[in-house]
C-alpha cells in the first residue's frame, strides 16, 4: 500500500487544541516563555480555575511539535510563581486563583462621582472602614498580611480530617471545653517550645477565634482590674488599634526606630500596658534589638504589662530565628499567636497565654461570648500540627515567598529606585518610604482606580512620618507582582513629575 503523502497535500501545523496554543513563527528561545504566558493568562482571567489538570508534558510538547522541555520549563516557570503545582501522578494542576477585573474609568462627566466612590482612605475612623478596603476590587492584591492561600495543605487538610472522624467517639462531637480542646492545647504548647522558645503547659493556652478575639477579650478583662492606657508602636498595625479603640481602650502612640519600640517614650506615656509586634514590627519589619528588651524589662518590672502579637514570626528568610518575649519576660508578658499567617485567616483559630491573674477572668469572659471555639476544626488542627505536616507546609510556602519578595524587590529596583524597601528579611510585606513630597493616600487611592490594592503606610501611622506604601507579595506570583509594581511606579512617576 503506498502511503506517501497525496502531490500538493499540506502538511498540518503544529498546534494544540488546548488553549489554542499555535507556537508557529516563535524563535527557538521564546517557545517556554510562550507557553508559560498563555497558560498564566488562562489562570489570571478565570479560564482555568483551580484545581484544573495542565496537559501531560509529553502529550503537550507533541501537539506543538516542540520538545519535551519546552513545556517542562514552561510548568516550571508556572510553578515558580505559584500558579501551578506538580502533584505525581496526578499530573500538574492550577492552584493559583484568578484575579478580580480591573476597576473601569468612569466616563469624563461622571469623574467626581466616581472619585468619590473610590476615595476608600478618605474615612478612617468610620466603623466599615477595614470592611471596604476589603470589598475594595482589585484585579491585583498587594494587601499585606495575606499568606499564600493557594498552597493551602488541603491533602494534609483531607487526612487528618479523616483521622478526626474516623477516630473520635460521638461524645466528643458536643460543646467541647472553653479553653479549647486539650488536643489543640497541646498540640499548640509543643508548637511554642519547637518554634517560639516558650515553654507552656497545655492548661496555660486558651484557644480564641483569632487574634482580633484575643484583643476583645484582653481589652474587657484588662480594663476591669484598672489598665485601659495602651501604649501601641507608631508606626503599628491599623487594625489592631481600631480594635482596641472600639473595646474603648485609650491607645496612645509610642514611635518606633530602627531598634524597635522606644521604651523611653513608653514610660514616659503612662501606660500600663504596650502591644508589641517585637519579632517583626508591624509595618517596619525592625527586630526589637536586646539593649530595648533589656529596657522593656525593666519597665515590666516596674508593674508593666506586655500584649506581644506574635503575628508572623515564623515566616522568616535571611535571619536567624528571633525568640518571643514570652519565653524571657514570663508571665509579664500576653502573648497572641494564630494560624492566620500559617495557614489561611478562613480558619478564625488562635491562641492566647496570659499571666495566671488573668486566666480566669479571661477564660469567663471567653464562656460567655461563644461558649469556645468549633471543636472538629480544633482536632484536626491539633492532627496537622501534631503529625509534623504544619512544619512541612511552613518550609514549603519559605521557598516559595522568599521567591517572591525577591521578585518584588527586584521590580521596585528596576521601576522604582528612588523608593527605599524595608523589612525584607522576613514576614510577608515590604514597606517602601517615599520621597516626602508625595501623599501616600492619594498614591493609594490612584493606584487602587488603576486596579492594584495598597495600604499608604500613612493608614499605620498616628504621628506624621515619611510617606509610604505597605506591599503584600506572598499571594501573588512573580509576573502578578511584577505588573502591581509597574502601576505603582507610573502613579508615583507621575506624581514626582508634577512636583
Amino acid at each position: 500500500m503506498d502511503r506517501s503523502k497525496p502531490s500538493g497535500a499540506q502538511e498540518a501545523k503544529p498546534g494544540a487544541d488546548f488553549l489554542s496554543l499555535d507556537l508557529a513563527g516563535a524563535p527557538v528561545g521564546t517557545l517556554a516563555s510562550r507557553v508559560a504566558a498563555r497558560v498564566r493568562e488562562a489562570v489570571l482571567d478565570g479560564s482555568l480555575p483551580v484545581g484544573t489538570r495542565l496537559p501531560p508534558t509529553r502529550s503537550l510538547s507533541h501537539d506543538l511539535g516542540v520538545s519535551r522541555g519546552v513545556v517542562t520549563e514552561a510548568y516550571q516557570r508556572l510553578a515558580d510563581e505559584g500558579h501551578v503545582e506538580g502533584r505525581g501522578r496526578r499530573g500538574t494542576v492550577v492552584v493559583s486563583s484568578p484575579v478580580r477585573p480591573a476597576v473601569p474609568l468612569a466616563p469624563d462627566s461622571d469623574r467626581a462621582t466616581a472619585a468619590r466612590r473610590r476615595a476608600v482612605f478618605s474615612d478612617l475612623d468610620s466603623a466599615d472602614f477595614v470592611d471596604r478596603l476589603r470589598a475594595a476590587p482589585a484585579r491585583i492584591d498587594l494587601s499585606p498580611g495575606v499568606p499564600d492561600m493557594t498552597a493551602f495543605p488541603r491533602a494534609a487538610w483531607l487526612r487528618a480530617e479523616r483521622e478526626v472522624l474516623t477516630g473520635r467517639t460521638a461524645a466528643d462531637l458536643g460543646y467541647g471545653d472553653p479553653r479549647g480542646t486539650p488536643a489543640l492545647r497541646s498540640a499548640v504548647a509543643q508548637w511554642l517550645g519547637r518554634n517560639r522558645g516558650i515553654r507552656v503547659t497545655p492548661d496555660e493556652v486558651i484557644v480564641v477565634a483569632g487574634a482580633a478575639q484575643a484583643f476583645f477579650l484582653l481589652a474587657h478583662v484588662l480594663r476591669a482590674i484598672g489598665i485601659n492606657r495602651f501604649g501601641v508602636e507608631d508606626p503599628g498595625s491599623f487594625g489592631a488599634r481600631q480594635q482596641l479603640r472600639r473595646q474603648g481602650a485609650e491607645v496612645v502612640p509610642v514611635p518606633v526606630d530602627e531598634d524597635g519600640l522606644r521604651v523611653d517614650a513608653l514610660r514616659a506615656s503612662g501606660a500600663g500596658a504596650v502591644m508589641l509586634t517585637p519579632a517583626h514590627q508591624f509595618p517596619t519589619g525592625v527586630v526589637l534589638s536586646g539593649p530595648r528588651r533589656r529596657a522593656l524589662a525593666a519597665w515590666v518590672g516596674e508593674g508593666g504589662l506586655v500584649l506581644e502579637d506574635d503575628y508572623d514570626a515564623e515566616h522568616r528568610y535571611d535571619r536567624a530565628p528571633v525568640p518571643a518575649l514570652r519565653g524571657t519576660l514570663g508571665d509579664a508578658v500576653v502573648y497572641v499567636g494564630s494560624v492566620s499567617k500559617l495557614l489561611a485567616p478562613a480558619l478564625r483559630t488562635g491562641w492566647l497565654v496570659v499571666p495566671p491573674r488573668l486566666h480566669e477572668p479571661v477564660l469567663s469572659l471567653k464562656r460567655d461570648v461563644d461558649l469556645g471555639n468549633p471543636v472538629l476544626g480544633q482536632l484536626v488542627l491539633a492532627e496537622l500540627m501534631g503529625s509534623g505536616a504544619m512544619e512541612r507546609h511552613l518550609r514549603t510556602v519559605r521557598v516559595r515567598h522568599r521567591r517572591r519578595r525577591d521578585a518584588m524587590v527586584a521590580a521596585l529596583a528596576a521601576r522604582l529606585p528612588e523608593a527605599r524597601v524595608h523589612g525584607a528579611a522576613a514576614g510577608l510585606h515590604l514597606v517602601v518610604t517615599l520621597p516626602d513630597e508625595i501623599d501616600d493616600r492619594a498614591v493609594a487611592e490612584a493606584v487602587l482606580a488603576e486596579g492594584v490594592k495598597t495600604h499608604p503606610l500613612s493608614l499605620h501611622r498616628q504621628r506624621p512620618g515619611a510617606p509610604g506604601l505597605v506591599l503584600g507579595y506572598a499571594a501573588n506570583g512573580a509576573g502578578v507582582l511584577g505588573d502591581g509594581v509597574a502601576v505603582v511606579a507610573r502613579v508615583v512617576r507621575g506624581v514626582l513629575d508634577k512636583t
